[in-house]
């Protein structure tokens, strides 16, 4: 007689089957794709960037910010640091708090997840698609494509939109739709973003990569992010795009298109920028301006700084004796205006946001509110993460919650 049926062999699933192995319990998995971890294997460029030192709960968002809270309170970094340990996987900590396996590879996380699981007799089938779950007395009836397993306890492990190419489904929400429960409408997140700038821009601008600014003005405020932007031929990515892209899409809900202001020098400030570009003029200088200006900025970036300002066709003596000219130079790459109407969607996107209403789960056990013996774990759930290991960091707790809860 099995205990326990989970349906996904992702990083909240393992984990849970681990824990309710280690208890006593006999736990069978069940994968859709033809292989276990597809999505981990892809982690931190298959590196594994498996949690963060430091996950403080503005971090993480959720509806439902109290789930959060309670659901992460002390299971901190040692937590997850002690679990792994005790598979025999050893970690390093990298700057910004992140942490990778001493390997480097995804892989081994995998594989030593694995050789747990099969050390403690539990089962894993792939290439399994649960088809329907159906409330028994004795607990819960999962028919799937080769046939169908009862259990006392379930769990949902199936994570959600994302990565659809790694095995990325809606599964999840749609078992937990039946089961009664509500969802919060989930969009693509820590993901690139498409623009309607003028297209001739965006091909002048395909292929250059700045250390910059990224500022968006939000219902909730302004929020800010650095480091990385790369322009692209469909718009913009990078990891202060992938960071912001969360707030962008959360306004898109209710615009067509939302401003970006990119600070392509922000090492600088506007005052230090202008004194730098002052002393460069030399009067009555032929000199273009798009010349003069790949002194201080890629020149791929030169034309659609210049355009709008309708300084295309001027030159350096021209603009000596007019300074509000120049002013307006240093603006533009101080606030360079980017307009952004979309995303790459699910296929770009590290993570879903939304998911499964957080107040229809106990925080502290995983387990649904409306029906005893059923749990759910994971990316499945409206709590997802910043970029850094945040997501995974949740993944793993409540794996350990529902695991011990079970």
């Amino acid at each position: 007689m099995i205990d326990v049926i989970i349906i996904g062999a992702g990083a909240s699933g393992l984990v849970t089957a681990i824990v309710a192995a280690r208890r006593g319990k006999k736990v069978l998995v069940l994968e859709k794709n033809n292989k276990v971890g597809k999505k981990l294997l892809a982690t931190g460029n298959g590196k594994c960037n498996i949690t963060n030192q430091k996950p403080y709960l503005n971090r993480f968002y959720s509806q439902n910010s109290s789930f959060i809270e309670q659901s992460l309170d002390t299971y901190n970094y040692q937590t997850i640091k002690q679990f792994f340990k005790s598979i025999g996987l050893e970690l390093i900590e990298a700057k910004e708090g992140k942490v990778f396996p001493m390997s480097l590879q995804a892989s081994s996380v995998v594989e030593l997840l694995l050789c747990e699981c099969e050390q403690l007799g539990i089962k894993i089938l792939c290439d399994k698609e649960v088809k329907t779950i159906l409330k028994q007395n004795n607990g819960y009836e999962v028919k799937h494509n080769s046939g169908k397993v009862t259990a006392s306890k379930l769990v949902i492990a199936t994570g959600h939109l994302s990565a659809p190419q790694l095995g990325g489904v809606d599964d999840g929400l749609n078992f937990a739709k039946r089961l009664g429960h509500t969802f919060i409408k989930p969009f693509p997140s820590l993901v690139q973003l498409t623009s309607s700038h003028k297209e001739s821009y965006l091909k002048q601008m395909a292929g250059v990569k700045v250390e910059g600014r990224v500022i968006i003005e939000t219902q909730k405020g302004i929020i800010e992010k650095q480091g990385d932007v790369l322009f692209t031929n469909y718009g913009i990515s990078g990891l202060a795009i992938l960071d912001i892209s969360r707030f962008v899409m959360e306004e898109l809900l209710q615009k067509k298109s939302i401003m970006l202001i990119i600070d392509l020098i922000p090492k600088m400030s506007h005052g230090q920028l202008l004194a730098l570009m002052k002393k460069s003029l030399v009067k009555k200088s032929s000199k273009p301006l798009k010349v003069w200006m790949q002194g201080f900025i890629n020149k791929k970036l030169i034309r659609p700084i210049l355009e709008p300002l309708k300084l295309q066709n001027e030159t350096v003596g021209s603009i000596t004796s007019n300074i509000k000219e120049l002013e307006k130079i240093v603006d533009g790459i101080k606030a360079f205006k980017f307009t952004v109407n979309g995303s790459k969607g699910y296929k770009g996107a590290e993570v879903a946001t939304g998911g499964i209403n957080t107040k229809e789960i106990n925080p502290k056990t995983m387990e649904s509110k409306l029906h005893k013996g059923v749990y759910f774990t994971g990316e499945v759930l409206d709590v997802d993460g910043d970029r850094g290991g945040f997501n995974l960091h949740f993944a793993w707790v409540c794996g350990l919650r529902a695991g011990e809860s079970i």
